[in-house]
């Protein structure tokens, strides 16, 4: 189809370059999201947090011998990162499935960004609770003595 001006009969630019520049423009901070979140896998992917020195303790552990639900979430994702999705689960099990939800999550924000549509994630309040709710029950459970299989 060929634009025409209106005034004086000539054809028109189409469109296409500012729409090509407007969806690069949209896709530049989920971009800028993966590139950071691959950074950060690939120096716990070379750093070994089973090795002491490279990483900080936990400091709940430390002082309370507690596990906090974050434990473990190094040496989660640098089996993740190697392959390794025994090792990685065993580690922190909560950890892997958040990393293979924000996949999804970053996956539906760059198509949404690419049409040009929003993209928002809303979560309700029952969605909030029951996430946290998971979280609760996956953290007493590791730290209580039957719960030795979610220990890192």
């Amino acid at each position: 189809m060929r634009c025409v001006d209106a005034e004086t009969a000539q054809p028109t630019p189409t469109s296409a370059a500012p729409r090509a520049r407007g969806r690069t423009a949209r896709l530049a901070v989920p971009a800028g999201v993966l590139a950071a979140v691959a950074g950060a896998f690939a120096y716990v992917g070379r750093v070994d947090p089973n090795e002491p020195g490279h990483y900080p303790v936990c400091p709940l552990l430390r002082f309370t011998g507690v596990l906090c639900p974050g434990c473990g979430g190094l040496r989660s994702a640098h089996a993740f990162v190697h392959g390794d999705l025994a090792a990685a689960l065993h580690a922190n099990a909560f950890a892997v499935l958040g990393y293979l939800g924000l996949a999804l999550l970053w996956t539906v924000w760059v198509i949404r960004a690419a049409r040009g549509r929003p993209s928002r994630v809303e979560l309700g309040p029952v969605h909030l609770w029951a996430l946290g709710t998971l979280l609760l029950v996956f953290t007493v459970v590791r730290n209580l003595p039957f719960g030795g299989w979610l220990r890192p």
